[in-house]
């Protein structure tokens, strides 16, 4: 009887490479649906982010495992998606990979104007602004010389009482990868 059910933990109820072609597809589909998500940070996520995620959890399970309710699909599933994001943190040293999934800088205050285009396109509201310029200690946006909305999803502010400077000096990055 023990041995019935330990062998009967490790049957796959599919072959293990369709659990890997599964759970690929369903990661990297995730990955693309949390770009399009904007910039912002796990910690960032409004109530209504985390329901979704939470959801599309619960959903996509079946899709990764399909009839194998296994211990040993589910321990290919694991590794199939620690590898995949390990080759993918990999690529992301890359400038090409990481201008993919990792959107770059922008501008969303000007000398004191609140851009409403771009704020609307990054998925940023006016309060989020608001409460940026509040904690970089400014009354409000009248005061900020630049916002920019980073790649982490932080704003960063720049007070017109700050004095700008030119240099000639150039800096150079280190390429990635």
């Amino acid at each position: 009887m023990t041995v019935v059910f330990a062998t009967s933990l490790f049957r796959f109820g599919v072959a293990p490479w369709q659990l890997v072609v599964r759970s690929a597809a369903i990661y990297l589909t995730l990955l693309a649906a949390l770009r399009i998500f904007g910039k912002r940070e796990v910690g960032q996520f409004t109530l209504y982010d985390l329901v979704l995620i939470l959801l599309v959890a619960n959903a996509v399970q079946p899709a990764m495992t399909g009839p194998d309710a296994s211990l040993g699909g589910g321990m290919v599933i694991i590794g199939s998606l620690v590898l995949l994001n390990v080759l993918i943190a990999r690529a992301d040293r890359y400038r090409l990979f990481h201008h993919l999934f990792t959107p770059g800088p922008a501008l969303i205050i000007k000398d004191g104007q609140l851009l409403t285009n771009r704020l609307r396109r990054e998925g940023v509201s006016a309060d989020e602004v608001e409460a940026a310029v509040r904690e970089h200690g400014l009354s409000g946006v009248s005061e900020v010389k630049m916002g920019v909305l980073e790649e982490d999803g932080t704003i960063s502010i720049v007070p017109t009482s700050s004095p700008s400077s030119r240099t000639r000096r150039r800096v150079r990055y280190r390429k990635r990868g």
